[in-house]
């Protein structure tokens, strides 16, 4: 019960609570207590099988950014009186509390480039400022999240083992995805690279996890489940990935999907700003990739759970997951054929940024 965990982290329990935000992986509430306000989550233990490494991470980057950058906003849990951030209640699982920020918003899908830009900025500021942070500290929360040479071998499964009725329709996009083999090979050599660095990296860089203020500036960052060890092109990738279509990962029509040029660019001068004299070479060169590399990804992990009878995604209606994957496929296609051009406003950015 929810009274429960307002009686542990001593709040009044007539305090209104009320369904909060559109998050699909932990339930979120707010709580409002007299002058007071709280946003109260329950964290998804089929998703996250360890929630303390959560808040290991969080507790130990808050420490570090208090040292380094204390007067950098970093949003951290409320603790109870006995010093605790998480709350188990039995047989209901594990909660948390934090702050609730006044007169402050989320923005679930990108509108224009000043918002694209804070949002980016927002993202490379803490990768920055984090990077004497030692990340192979930190516990691994999600594992595999962003593991696309097992998504490879997921995929391959898939083809071999899955519903036949399902991969014949799908033959065309299997072989499309096949064929961008490369991009898997890529990533491998990334990991092996010193040229590329393990660093703190939020992995989950979505627009909505940036609060904004009143004037559409960004805040602070949130939702730091997934900040854990990493590389940049996971976080550009999915700022990429999520924010430069005109469209949702949920439009089945492909003749709807383009490609924003001018939120690329936002993305961009966004991060760039930040965490351009962080990057190397070999990582600027790469930033184009990280969009080809977390959309392909997802294309892998959307076909996979098609041809696997929708085990892990579920879908709405029929096709519900090819018809996602072919929204992936064909933002993968748009990307490929802009490449060099967008290769080039990167370069063009980061000379401006140096």
């Amino acid at each position: 019960m929810l009274e429960d965990v307002l009686l542990a982290y001593s709040i009044n329990s007539n305090a209104s609570i009320f369904p909060y935000g559109h998050g699909l992986i932990n339930r979120t509430w707010k709580i409002e207590d007299g002058k007071n306000n709280f946003i109260l989550q329950k964290i998804n233990t089929q998703i996250f099988k360890h929630p303390g490494f959560i808040s290991e991470n969080i507790h130990a980057i808050a420490i570090f950014l208090e040292h380094h950058y204390p007067a950098y906003f970093f949003l951290t849990p409320r603790k109870t009186p006995s010093g605790k951030d998480l709350v188990f209640i039995k047989e209901e699982g594990y909660y948390r509390m934090f702050p609730f920020i006044e007169n402050s918003h989320t923005i679930d899908v990108a509108e224009n480039t000043s918002q694209t830009y804070e949002a980016a900025k927002k993202f490379g500021e803490l990768t920055k400022l984090l990077a004497t942070f030692p990340a192979n500290e930190l516990k691994i929360t999600l594992p595999d999240f962003h593991n696309i040479s097992l998504r490879y071998k997921d995929f391959l499964h898939a083809i071999q083992s899955g519903n036949k009725e399902r991969i014949t329709k799908a033959n065309e996009l299997i072989e499309f995805l096949e064929s961008q083999k490369n991009i898997v090979d890529e990533f491998e050599k990334i990991q092996s690279s010193n040229a590329f660095k393990l660093r703190v990296t939020h992995h989950d860089t979505k627009i909505n996890n940036v609060l904004f203020n009143t004037a559409e500036k960004a805040i602070c960052v949130i939702d730091l489940d997934t900040l854990m060890p990493g590389y940049f092109i996971s976080d550009v990738g999915d700022m990429i990935r999520t924010c430069v279509p005109a469209v949702s990962e949920e439009e089945n029509d492909i003749a709807k999907i383009y490609i924003r040029e001018e939120i690329f660019v936002a993305v961009a001068e966004g991060y760039l700003s930040e965490m351009c004299n962080e990057l190397s070479s070999e990582e600027l060169n790469s930033f184009v990739f990280a969009g080809k590399f977390m959309i392909y990804m997802q294309a892998l992990r959307f076909l996979s759970d098609y041809l696997s009878n929708d085990a892990y995604y579920g879908s709405t209606y029929e096709d519900h997951n090819f018809y996602r994957a072919s929204n992936q496929a064909q933002l993968l296609k748009l990307l490929i054929e802009n490449e060099k051009k967008f290769s080039a406003i990167v370069s063009d950015i980061a000379k401006n940024n140096i």
